[in-house]
């Protein structure tokens, strides 16, 4: 069973709506294709009773569930979108890359038509986009990325605004 983790920021109403919508499409596309998946989004591994419950002491264990769905993972879908890349998105791409096996993945979507790196080229910061395997801007690109072409779909259809970048 592939094991996917869905990092980005998830502070807003507007970003765990997103995230929402993106694990029922990634789930919906692995139905069709028969395939089982297990996706990993923070915000379901500790309840807010959890936290409050914890006090202190829940850094300390949002750390460790989140560091251990890492672990698990084979595929790391983080979004991109911001001036900048959450500092936890980041730190969740970096370990990622650092501690994945050879086979195992990371994409990246970033929706945000701004302008985040250090260059003209850039997509966002250069450490980031490095570590991405691949970087979309859509929900159809980022399907794809995740599985490959969805065989219900007719096979010469192009996909626009897709940029498959990053680490080749």
């Amino acid at each position: 069973m592939r094991v996917i983790y869905l990092a980005g920021p998830l502070f807003t109403e507007a970003e765990r709506d997103w995230h929402r919508k993106t694990k029922r499409l990634l789930l919906e596309r692995a139905s069709r294709r028969g395939e089982t998946v297990d996706i990993i989004w923070p915000y379901e591994l500790i309840t807010p009773d959890e936290i409050a419950a914890l006090g202190v002491e829940a850094r300390a264990e949002i750390f460790r569930r989140c560091k251990a769905g890492l672990d698990r993972a084979d595929l790391l879908i983080a979004l991109l979108d911001g001036t900048q890349v959450d500092d936890g998105t980041a730190w969740e791409i970096g370990y990622f890359f650092a501690t994945k096996a050879v086979d195992a993945r990371i994409v990246g979507i970033r929706t945000d038509f701004r302008r985040a790196g250090e260059s003209e080229q850039a997509i966002v910061n250069a450490m980031v986009e490095m570590a991405c395997d691949a970087i979309v801007n859509t929900q159809a690109g980022l399907q794809e990325a995740a599985f490959g072409p969805d065989r219900a779909l007719d096979f010469d259809r192009e996909i626009p605004d897709s940029a498959g970048i990053g680490r080749t």
